[in-house]
This record gives C-alpha cells, sequence and structure tokens, in this order.
C-alpha cells in the first residue's frame, strides 16, 4: 500500500490525527457478522459502454478495508459490517458467492448479463480476497458478459483483472477515488493516495483491456454545498480525461454509523448534500465524454442526500432516468419551491458557517 506524504502524515495532525479519532469512533461498535453470508445483494439495471444491462450487485463479507483498519475515510461505515479477525477463508466466501447466485434465482426471469462485486475495502487485495477465490469467482461467473470488481489503485495489477479478461468477461476497475483533488481527498476524505496513483491503476487495467469506472465523492465533510458542488465538476472532467476511464459515479455523501461523519451530523456540523446538487453536477457534466450516473443511497432521509422532503422522490426518479437515458432534459420536468432555499445555500454558505440549512 503507498503511504501518504510526511507533510500530510505528521504525528498528531493530518492523516494521523484523523486516523486516531476514527479508530477510536470504530472501537464502540460491537456488532458482530456470519462470514458465511454476504453483506447485501440486490438487482438492478446499469448503464456501460456496451448498453443497459440487468446487474447483479454483491458485497461480500471480507476481514474488512486495510486502509480502515487503520483509521480510514471520513465517511466510510463499511468496516463496521466486517467479519472479526481480519480474514474469511475461501470456503466461507465462495458460499457467501452461492447466497448470492441462490438470490438472483429466485428473484430474477433470467441471468444477469452485469455482475459487480465489492468488499468493505478492496476486491483486488489478497489479504481480503485470496487469488484461489478470485480465480474461482471469475470462473463463476465467466458465462456472463461484464463484472465489476472495486478496490484501491494499490491492488490494481493486470495479473490480478487478467483473471477475468483471459475469460472472456468484459471487465471493468471500480476506484474508490472520491475526488480528483488530493488536498481534498486527504484533508476531508482522509484517503491517501493522490490523483497519479489513480491513472497508474488505470494503465494496469487497460494493458489487460479492462476500463476503469471512477467513483467520486459528492459532499465530504468540511466542504460546504458550492465548493462540493464545484469540486465534483472538475473531477468528473479530470476523470473523463484520464485514459481507459470510462465511467464516473458519483455518490452523495450519507451518514453511514461508526464514523467522523456521523460525529459532525450529531454535533450539528455536517449536512447531506442536497439533492439538487446532484442534478446541478449531472447537468453540468453531461456534455463530457464519460458515462455520469450518481445513486443518492438513503435519498429523502435526514442521514441521506435530501432536499425538502416533498419533491425528494421526484428528483431521485430523474436521477435514475438520467442514469440509464444521459439526457440532462429529464431534470428541466422536476422543480419545487425549496429550490430557492439551494439557491441561497450555493450563493451563501462557505465553510465557516456551514451547514447553512438544515
Amino acid at each position: 500500500m503507498s503511504q501518504p506524504t510526511p507533510d500530510t502524515y505528521e504525528d498528531g495532525r493530518g492523516m494521523d490525527a484523523h486516523n486516531e479519532v476514527m479508530r477510536e469512533i470504530r472501537a464502540r461498535n460491537d456488532d458482530t457478522y456470519d462470514p458465511t453470508e454476504p453483506t447485501r445483494v440486490w438487482l438492478d439495471e446499469d448503464n456501460t459502454p456496451d448498453g443497459v444491462y440487468q446487474s447483479l450487485t454483491i458485497i461480500l463479507n471480507t476481514g474488512g478495508c486495510r486502509w480502515a483498519r487503520a483509521g480510514g475515510c471520513t465517511m466510510c461505515g463499511y468496516v463496521a459490517e466486517s467479519v472479526e479477525g481480519g480474514s474469511v477463508g475461501h470456503e466461507n466466501l465462495m458460499t457467501q458467492i452461492q447466497h448470492c447466485l441462490d438470490h438472483e434465482a429466485d428473484n430474477a426471469d433470467e441471468k444477469a448479463g452485469l455482475i459487480k462485486i465489492y468488499t468493505s475495502g478492496s476486491f483486488l487485495d489478497e489479504r481480503e480476497i485470496p487469488a484461489e477465490t478470485r480465480a474461482a469467482i471469475a470462473e463463476t461467473f465467466a458465462d456472463r458478459d461484464r463484472m465489476v470488481v472495486e478496490s484501491l489503485p494499490d491492488f490494481v495489477d493486470r495479473e490480478k483483472v487478467a483473471d477475468f479478461t483471459d475469460r472472456g468477461l468484459e471487465t471493468d476497475v471500480a476506484i474508490g477515488l472520491e475526488t480528483a483533488t488530493d488536498r481534498v481527498r486527504h484533508d476531508a476524505v482522509n484517503k491517501y493516495f493522490d490523483f497519479a496513483e489513480f491513472e497508474d491503476a488505470c494503465v494496469e487495467a487497460q494493458a489487460t483491456g479492462a476500463g476503469v469506472k471512477a467513483y467520486l465523492l459528492l459532499k465530504p465533510p468540511f466542504l460546504a454545498e458550492p465548493d462540493a458542488v464545484e469540486d465534483m465538476k472538475r473531477s468528473v472532467r479530470r476523470c473523463a480525461a484520464a485514459d481507459g476511464c470510462h465511467t464516473v459515479s458519483m455518490n452523495p455523501c450519507n451518514v453511514q454509523r461508526h464514523t467522523m461523519v456521523e460525529e459532525l451530523y450529531h454535533d450539528g456540523g455536517y449536512r447531506p448534500p442536497w439533492l439538487w446538487s446532484v442534478c446541478d453536477v449531472l447537468e453540468a457534466t453531461a456534455d463530457e465524454d464519460v458515462i455520469v450516473v450518481s445513486d443518492p443511497v438513503g435519498h429523502g432521509s435526514d442521514r441521506g442526500p435530501h432536499n425538502c422532503g416533498e419533491c425528494d422522490d421526484l428528483v431521485q426518479r430523474a436521477i435514475k432516468d438520467f442514469n440509464l437515458r444521459q439526457d440532462p432534459s429529464v431534470f428541466e420536468e422536476v422543480d419545487c419551491e425549496c429550490t430557492a432555499t439551494w439557491e441561497y445555500v450555493m450563493e451563501n454558505e462557505t465553510a465557516y458557517n456551514q451547514p447553512l440549512v438544515n
């Protein structure tokens, strides 16, 4: 795993301070999880370079993200759902895969063409997913059309990705970039790598014929709403210019348990982004040479991206429609009186007075 530079990792400051706080917050978690059960599994539809596919999304329960064990990202609570002990064996992981196949058989008329596999960290980190398991999973889904696996850039290696591409699967590596701005990634998200390492991972993926899907985070802590929106627009454009990156998935931040964001939220220091901000970014970047999608998790709730409560479901449907059609005109069909409040926030909120409106 690459290391942050000394100026971002001084004792008691920067990432060191973030990690200390995150470890203390996560130590309060006493939940336990079954190593034979996946964290989540669901069916959906996804836009890809080859068109819209029915998708089977799998979140495997592993020993947890390596970086999160050290402290980790300010907004991410997934490690709190991981199995104790730091690792899950091959047999248990394949039992989780069978559970997901059973879920698909019970709930879908036909096999999904797209398989998306995530963990609480990096699928390509062999401490989380052993090489034996990675190869077995690739063989299990060799009859599908497309595959998405998630990883931090450190672990993106052409030989690992080739387990999928060598079986004829169109493969995408999903990378949690969060932002193209290194300072925001380091100081607000507490993620250690630089944008240059994301570009290096794109090169590794391309070497096998795989593509890259960048995951961006709208409104990490410590950013005001207008700053977060502008950072997202810049980040989408920088990702679009990166060779091999064909899709950007913008994730509006939500308040997950056992995170620094949750601490700020309870103290009145954080509000999840407005759904109007999601629409603004999607509309402004629709002409970029990259697929841009968003799936606002927990939309309409206080802990998730939301507007006033009256228009949230309507705006969410417009966002989902845009994901499939990539047509910004869908946003012309939604409006609400709360747009005036959002516009006020965009004009007046700063990092020193945010959140200006709850």
